[in-house]
């Protein structure tokens, strides 16, 4: 029976874990997100000066993932399908944040259960985690055309 007990709480511990590292990509993707609007605006010449930046910036940052999105939508040219992912994943986000425990704590108590969660994580994880690198990329190619310029 101790054996058991033990198992139960390292699943546990590892479904705390893969819920953590979904909210962590789940922000990671929010900076992402920030740091693209930040550079598109500097290279359309919306921040005039070093204060205005931080102060945007700052701003952006408060911003939640839901306006986050929405600005990014109306000034970036997503895919259809980066599009959909960015929808999913928002929306699959606040589950995670707002609702997740609440509505299936009752398969917190069985390991089948608990697997099944974490292999929920492990999907959105990986799916938050894909599309950030992606943003990354377009990050990445913007500052090089604005330092180019």
């Amino acid at each position: 029976m101790s054996h058991e007990i033990i198992i139960d709480t390292e699943q546990s511990r590892e479904l705390f874990m893969y819920f953590g590292l979904a909210v962590y990509y789940s922000q990671a993707l929010e900076q992402q997100l920030a740091n693209l609007i930040m550079l598109m605006k500097l290279a359309d010449g919306k921040v005039p000066s070093e204060e205005d930046f931080s102060e945007l910036y700052q701003r952006k940052l408060s911003s939640s993932l839901g306006q986050l999105v929405q600005e990014i939508q109306h000034n970036f040219e997503f895919s259809a399908e980066e599009t959909a992912q960015l929808r999913a994943i928002w929306k699959q986000r606040n589950y995670i944040v707002h609702d997740y425990f609440k509505e299936r704590i009752q398969e917190t108590f069985t390991a089948e259960g608990r697997m099944r969660m974490i292999q929920e994580l492990i999907e959105f994880k990986d799916q938050a985690q894909a599309l950030e690198t992606k943003l990354h990329i377009y990050t990445k190619e913007l500052y090089a055309k604005i330092e180019l310029t």
